[in-house]
């Protein structure tokens, strides 16, 4: 399915970074490794390595990732991608920032599996930063999978990560324009926490 969404020569949510990670600038290191989780065409990850930050970006579809590769290179930027899904990727691996924008494919259950990878992923003192839809964006229509479910509260995010120092944490609505994949009003959720220890 995504391979197929990505297979245009466009890029379906643009090749700017999500806001959130524009405002969230101040809070990454000035140096360490990141993992940009279900990374699509790379506008994420590019933004990061900009930033100085070494990036390792995973998404399931080649489409994607190849379009990332040329996003990297056009923006002279290094980024280590790869090919992978969620059961593909070496969880092992530890970094100092783990971002997950817009991963929001995964049901209840599944998610909680995914989080628990996510806080595994990172360093002691590490930083999550988590961006993604509030249950109201259903009604909005204006991205995002069509299941409320699916969705972000803080309460839901606060208590994923309970324990950790918690930076960020809002609910609001904004107009978004991302590629013909995220546009108009949306309901938004912002979580940025760094792990204990």
């Amino acid at each position: 399915m995504w391979n197929d969404r990505y297979a245009g020569d466009d890029y379906l949510f643009g090749t700017e970074p999500a806001a959130f990670l524009t405002r969230v600038t101040g809070l990454l290191p000035v140096a360490g490794r990141a993992l940009a989780v279900a990374d699509g065409e790379g506008r994420n990850s590019v933004w990061m390595a900009a930033q100085g930050l070494a990036v390792t970006a995973f998404d399931p579809a080649p489409n994607a990732v190849a379009k990332a590769r040329r996003l990297a290179q056009a923006r002279g930027v290094a980024v280590d991608f790869h090919v992978a899904d969620l059961e593909g990727w070496d969880w092992s691996r530890q970094f100092d920032v783990v971002a997950g924008i817009f991963i929001q494919f995964a049901p209840p259950a599944e998610r909680a599996v995914l989080f628990q990878r996510l806080a595994g992923a990172l360093v002691p003192g590490g930083l999550l930063l988590l961006h993604g839809y509030a249950p109201r964006q259903v009604g909005y229509g204006t991205g995002g999978p069509p299941r409320e479910e699916n969705m972000y509260t803080l309460d839901l995010l606060r208590a994923s990560f309970a324990g950790w120092a918690v930076l960020l944490a809002q609910d609001y609505d904004a107009d978004v324009d991302e590629g013909r994949g995220h546009s108009g009003r949306s309901a938004l959720v912002d979580f940025v926490a760094r792990k204990p220890g």
